[in-house]
């Protein structure tokens, strides 16, 4: 057996995912009690749900590094989810700062996740691919993922963490 294939077998088979979407529309909405749909956030949870895990909360949050940390540290120590996804604010206009919120936070940065998203990002949408800033790394034992918001970029990222989790978690544990 490899090794990422004995790390697999031997890591959680039921992992626990929060996600967050990170977007101040639908926050504006959620707070004023208007329907909406979190279309990203509907796919996250059914990937991981077909995948055989749990997706232990949803939330969203205002675009800002206060309120992103604080929604990714109460998933983190609160909620002990394994993981965490965040959707949304990878970009660059001024108000994506779900990066910059979350990296320094990070005990670990996985630059491979960014390199293969972006890689895989291309197939599909060509050079616009490099205009993702979407980040994966560790935080006190726990993974975290930012992903782009749309439904398309996050059908992209699940396909890549969902298989690994296990061997990450395991790895990250040791």
């Amino acid at each position: 057996m490899k090794p990422h294939e004995e790390h697999r077998s031997r890591g959680k088979k039921d992992v626990s995912i929060s996600i967050i979407t990170v977007s101040t529309s639908r926050y504006e909405k959620m707070t004023k009690k208007i329907p909406f749909q979190d279309e990203s956030a509907d796919i996250a949870a059914k990937m991981i749900q077909e995948a055989g895990h749990t997706v232990k909360s949803r939330k969203i949050v205002d675009d800002h590094k206060g309120l992103i940390r604080l929604e990714l540290l109460k998933s983190i120590y609160e909620e002990q989810s394994d993981a965490i996804i965040l959707t949304g604010g990878t970009g660059l206009s001024s108000r994506d700062v779900t990066v910059e919120a979350v990296r320094p936070l990070l005990d670990k940065e996985l630059e491979g996740f960014s390199e293969v998203f972006r890689a895989e990002s291309f197939k599909e949408v060509g050079s616009a691919a490099y205009l993702t800033r979407a980040v994966a790394g560790s935080v006190d034992g726990r993974l975290v993922f930012c992903l782009p918001g749309s439904p398309e970029a996050v059908k992209l990222g699940l396909k890549l963490i969902l298989p690994e989790i296990p061997h990450a978690l395991y790895i990250v544990g040791t």
